[in-house]
């Protein structure tokens, strides 16, 4: 098998999986028992044993290839569960008739969709209807964290397919202008608070954010934004809207540097640099900043709540036998 294209620092493999023993507690410390909601460990096991191993050897292929796509379907497996929950809606396409989340304008830049295709084609072939594309995208997520150099941790699985895909419905997905305190309200109407969302934004540790998302902190002076930071930033934006900017310096690299990125004034977006300079939030940053660890124990517990966001079972769900079509 595939699995790892390089060999972690020794440190680094003791502190993953110390993460693991302690994210296997933290499912019941959550209240995640076994087999709520219809979800549970080694749901594939008899139906498809050999869903796991290949969802995490077409992601590792996938990342050797392009490094990128590892926050591409982090991105995409939040913003799937962030609206009407962990259900794969995402991956919908519009029709004549519909037009579908992935068209809304927060959700144009999403990217990936063509490594959750070929999943799905090979579980088809492997076990037919089985595996629904929602668990599919948890799933890649979650391997995506691990081949980055972040967390190892395990997910329940058993999420059925929606069969809702509105842009309309969109309209709940934070946007990178908010404020701390708008974060806070967002992510406390999905139930998670202000830590569990600071920890979640950690994800921005990986992949870029483009000029439109940001440009409006250089329209004026901004005091949270450092001085040389904002000539980066419009220096980059001189290519146009769509130009590219790290949220960090290792901008594929799962790691910490986020955060100590905020302690310099060097976020990128408001809704980064507003978690360091809101005494709401600060706290965590500073702690996410000086101690790896502990980031990627709040991060990985973090995930597995979100992969259990109003999750779909039989009896208002399905398994699509196509990620891009209700059945």
């Amino acid at each position: 098998m595939l699995y790892k294209s390089y060999v972690r620092p020794l440190k680094m493999v003791m502190i993953t999986n110390l993460v693991t023993v302690f994210s296997l507690m933290g499912v019941f410390a959550y209240g995640f028992r076994y087999g709520v909601g219809g979800l549970s460990m080694n749901y594939y096991l008899m139906s498809c044993p050999f869903a796991e191993p290949s969802i995490k050897n077409t992601v590792n292929r996938a990342l050797q290839d392009d490094p990128t796509l590892a926050a591409a379907l982090i991105r995409m497996h939040f913003h799937d569960c962030f609206i009407e929950g962990c259900d794969g809606s995402v991956l919908v396409d519009s029709t004549k008739d519909n037009t579908a989340e992935k068209d809304s304008p927060g959700n144009l830049s999403l990217r990936g969709y063509e490594v959750i295709d070929e999943i799905k084609e090979n579980l088809e072939r492997e076990c037919p209807g089985v595996v629904s594309c929602a668990d599919i995208l948890a799933m890649a997520a979650r391997d995506a964290v691990f081949f980055a150099g972040g967390p190892v941790y395990d997910i329940p699985n058993g999420r059925k397919d929606g069969r809702r895909s509105k842009i309309e419905d969109t309209i709940n997905l934070p946007f990178p202008t908010f404020n701390a305190s708008e974060l806070i309200r967002v992510f406390g109407q999905r139930g998670f608070s202000a830590q569990e969302m600071v920890a979640l934004s950690g994800a921005h540790t990986l992949g870029v954010a483009r000029c439109a998302s940001f440009k409006n902190r250089l329209s004026q002076v901004d005091p949270t934004l450092d001085t040389e930071f904002g000539r980066t930033l419009s220096r980059t934006c001189s290519s146009g809207d769509n130009a590219e900017q790290p949220f960090d310096a290792t901008r594929n690299d799962f790691d910490n540097l986020y955060y100590n990125a905020l302690l310099r004034k060097n976020g990128v977006l408001t809704s980064d640099q507003t978690l360091y300079t809101s005494p709401k939030t600060r706290n965590f940053v500073n702690a996410y900043a000086f101690n790896q660890a502990m980031f990627f124990f709040d991060f990985q517990q973090a995930m597995v709540k979100m992969g259990l966001l109003d999750v779909k079972d039989d009896s208002n769900g399905e398994v699509r036998q196509n990620c891009r079509k209700i059945n």
